[in-house]
């Protein structure tokens, strides 16, 4: 079993018809008087990831010499699609599911996971990898062998959508749950919610799909005990048993707002009111470091901050 890019041919036809599809590219979420999204996304699976990979494959071979930030980003890329390919070779998609909330670095994996599944096959003729991978991306560490199939394309191929949960804020903004619903819909996520605490909401969430081994987490160096995580960590000593996977422990908050504004990949539309972290409505402000003159009632948007030690100073918690 390998991963290898699939045919050019191949990925061109299938890109070029997605890609001919009127497909909104605005940013930010939808307005009150828009009309109300579909059921369901009216792509398939295998549509979307096309789609995603062929976005991703572009900017990769793009040459950007004189931009520092563009550069670590396609490093940063290539070494999170490493870690999600180990994953999905190790667990396979039926027992991996995404941590999703609709914030702007579980976005940024989500879309990175997407546009690794048409890669990741059982051909036993493939070779290579995904764009130069380096080598330091980890092996995760071995897990005993389990009833269930881990083939990573197995849902893929046969059109599922992406397993997720979502842990609802205990005073969640109407914005987030807007995007997180709206962006469920548009990539095929099976979204399980939970408005529970962490500990209990992951339990019901493990009773609800006992497959799940596995779940990537958006995590970054600087959130709250992330500084000490490494690409793939067993859950604690009293939470349920599961390997947390951080593929993006390393990106920077720059990093994460030049991919998605170079990819022009639609986000929740607080970022643009000057939110730089999203909690609740009771713990979560603009962040001060944006503020427009010192009136403080208006705010640049998120991506225009720089340091990432400022990214939660809108946070009570």
């Amino acid at each position: 079993m390998s991963c290898a890019l699939p045919n050019n041919n191949t990925i061109a036809m299938i890109h070029d018809a997605i890609t001919r599809q009127d497909v909104p590219r605005t940013n930010g979420i939808a307005k009150p008087d828009d009309p109300a999204p579909v059921a369901q996304s009216q792509r398939t699976l295998p549509e979307i990831c096309y789609e995603l990979r062929g976005k991703i494959d572009a900017f990769l071979t793009e040459d950007i010499a004189s931009d520092e930030v563009l550069r670590n980003v396609q490093r940063q890329i290539r070494v999170s699609m490493g870690v999600i390919e180990q994953a999905l070779r190790q667990y396979g998609l039926d027992q991996l599911s995404l941590s999703y909330n609709g914030g702007k670095d579980c976005l940024v994996l989500l879309i990175l996971i997407l546009a690794c599944l048409p890669t990741c096959h059982n051909s036993p003729s493939s070779s290579g990898s995904v764009a130069a991978i380096p080598s330091e991306v980890p092996t995760p560490p071995s897990q005993p062998p389990t009833s269930e199939s881990t083939e990573p394309n197995s849902s893929f191929q046969s059109n599922k959508s992406l397993q997720s949960i979502y842990i609802v804020s205990r005073h969640p903004f109407a914005e987030v749950e807007e995007f997180v619903e709206k962006s469920a819909q548009e990539y095929n996520l099976d979204l399980k919610r939970y408005a529970l605490p962490m500990r209990p909401a992951l339990e019901a969430y493990l009773v609800d799909r006992p497959a799940i081994k596995a779940i990537f987490l958006g995590t970054r160096r600087t959130d709250p005990h992330g500084e000490f995580l490494t690409h793939f960590d067993p859950t604690d000593a009293g939470w349920p048993p599961f390997m947390r996977i951080h593929p993006v422990i390393d990106w920077h908050y720059v990093e994460i707002w030049a991919f998605i504004r170079h990819l022009d990949i639609p986000f929740c539309d607080l970022y643009n009111r000057g939110f730089t972290s999203l909690g609740g409505v009771t713990d979560t402000r603009p962040n001060p470091a944006l503020a427009v003159g010192e009136g403080a009632s208006k705010f640049r948007p998120a991506y225009e901050l720089r340091d990432d030690d400022e990214e939660r100073l809108g946070r009570d918690s």
